[in-house]
């Protein structure tokens, strides 16, 4: 089950970066599944030619960066519609990460597949310390995600992410303001895939591999997360809607090991994830469950009751108010 928690918080980075997307942008971004594989193969296949881990995960964040600006390109300079922008850019991007691993194979131009089961990654520190697979090693991770996370809200609350708020918002209302939405969509898809980029070079390192098929579904995954974690805790602040994603990996995983423990064949993961996101979807619609997003939409406070009016003030001196007319009595 550490294990499982440890995949989670890492994934976390991965759902931080569709709820951009998703959520703030209102962006329906399929990227991600191209995007995750890129930041795995850039990664594996750096550290294996010899570079060193951080160095290879700071490319591979570059190379989600730019996967993501050019969908971002395609669908406001090229008026392309954003969900056939990113299934391009995803389709494009499966050539493009065989070409990536295929740059450790002399006698192939592609590869499938690189095993880093005896490189160095960044997770050595850990392993060396017989620390990986425990709790201190969740706690590690944990920090890490969180100081991610942090860095997320920061840029949400600057200008500019005011702006890349209100572009996801209200379009119109913004480039009303002379603000360039073509810009803030780009910068946020690029920064999106960065993220997921981060995720993909991270589980590649942890889990010893990288694989070209590791990043299909994903998009899915990622909203699970998203949906399951705002159904949690909701998404009234941007902390705490940004701390929900990172919980709903958790919780993700989680659920995906206890029915792995149950006996559930591994090839129903992406049907049982399927599943949980129709649940999380339409559980708060249904019964006692339809006042639970209401109240989370307020920060999870219960709505105060209406206060009684305040008596009329009767002025010193004035008369009386008028009493209430009552019928004239029958003859």
């Amino acid at each position: 089950m550490i294990g499982a928690i440890e995949l989670g918080l890492i994934y976390g980075v991965m759902a931080l970066g569709v709820y951009l997307t998703f959520r703030v942008l209102n962006f329906p971004d399929l990227t991600v599944d191209g995007s995750f594989t890129t930041g795995a193969a850039t990664a594996a296949a750096l550290i294996t030619l010899g570079q060193s881990p951080i160095v290879a995960t700071l490319a591979a964040v570059a190379a989600g960066l730019a996967a993501g600006a050019v969908t971002g390109l395609l669908h406001t300079k090229g008026r392309i519609d954003g969900l056939l922008a990113g299934i391009l850019t995803m389709i494009a991007l499966w050539s493009i990460n065989l070409r990536i691993m295929g740059t450790t194979k002399p006698d192939s131009a592609v590869a499938a597949n690189l095993p880093l089961l005896r490189a160095s990654t960044v997770f050595d520190p850990l392993r060396e310390n017989m620390l990986l697979g425990t709790w201190a090693s969740v706690a590690i991770i944990a920090v890490g995600v969180i100081l991610v996370k942090l860095v997320v809200d920061w840029f949400l609350s600057t200008n500019l992410g005011l702006a890349i708020r209100a572009t996801g918002d209200n379009g119109p209302m913004i480039r009303s303001f002379g603000v360039s939405t073509d810009r803030t969509t780009i910068l946020t898809l690029a920064l999106s895939n960065g993220l997921v980029a981060l995720c993909g070079a991270l589980v590649a390192q942890f889990q010893g591999f990288a694989d070209i098929s590791m990043g299909i579904g994903l998009i899915l995954v990622g909203l699970a997360s998203v949906i399951v974690g705002q159904a949690i805790l909701g998404q009234r602040w941007i902390w705490l809607a940004s701390l929900a994603v990172v919980i709903g990996a958790v919780v993700y995983r989680l659920i995906i090991f206890f029915a792995m423990q149950v006996g559930l064949d591994p090839n129903d993961m992406k049907l049982v994830t399927a599943v949980l996101v129709v649940l999380a979807l339409l559980l708060p619609r249904w019964g006692f469950l339809k006042r639970v997003p209401s109240l989370r939409g307020r920060g999870g406070r219960v709505p105060p009751r209406d206060p009684a009016p305040d008596p009329a003030p009767v002025a010193t001196g004035a008369a009386p108010a008028a009493a209430t007319p009552t019928a004239p009595k029958e003859a």
